[in-house]
């Protein structure tokens, strides 16, 4: 009995989503594409309008799942300082299974300057994901975890621009001492 369509779709967008984290939007092929999701050139542009498309929803998928885990961590009980630590070692100790960096970060970079689409997405992503962190350093304000003159959107960009640097730090090659320093310099901030 063959597979669902939409398990196909979901396990081709998944694999997608590691071709493009790895090699980038310009660098992936659709051949790499074919290769990374085991369909054929016309399967691809079957079931998908064209590389743009599979790469928009490779990125959502990404960041769906990226901020579902954020949610989690923010919404829940941990200090803030426990839950900024853990964010921070996000990017210092990724999954060893991950490509370097992120790749929301490596689309801001690449292709936000020229493609206003992917830029659009990009910005409401990022406001969704500084809305979480700062609702949750306002709540630790809240409870006397966090000074009362700390600003909370400004730790939420401090935050978000540490981890996106780290993030470029490894996709750099920067090893894990130097990835460590930075997250506890950030985390003294807090």
């Amino acid at each position: 009995m063959a597979r669902p369509r939409k398990f196909e779709e979901e396990q081709a967008v998944e694999a997608a989503m590691r071709a493009f984290w790895k090699a980038g939007y310009e660098a992936t092929s659709t051949q790499d594409l074919c290769a990374a999701t085991g369909l054929g050139r016309s399967s691809i542009y079957n079931t998908f309008a064209g590389k743009h498309d599979l790469f928009e929803k490779a990125l959502r998928h990404y960041m769906d799942e990226r901020n579902a885990a954020l949610a989690e961590l923010m919404d829940g009980d941990l200090p803030i300082k426990e839950k900024v630590r853990t964010v921070l070692w996000w990017a210092v100790e990724p999954d060893p299974g991950d490509p370097a960096g992120c790749l929301v970060v490596n689309s801001m970079i690449e292709l936000a300057p020229r493609d206003p689409e992917v830029a659009e997405l990009l910005r409401r992503d990022n406001d969704k994901r500084f809305e979480m962190m700062r609702a949750a350093f306002e709540t630790a304000r809240a409870r006397g975890q966090l000074d009362a003159a700390k600003d909370p959107l400004a730790l939420a960009r401090f935050v978000f621009a540490t981890v996106s640097g780290l993030r470029v730090m490894a996709r750099g090659g920067a090893g894990r001492p130097a990835l460590e320093s930075v997250a506890r310099t950030a985390l003294d901030a807090v």
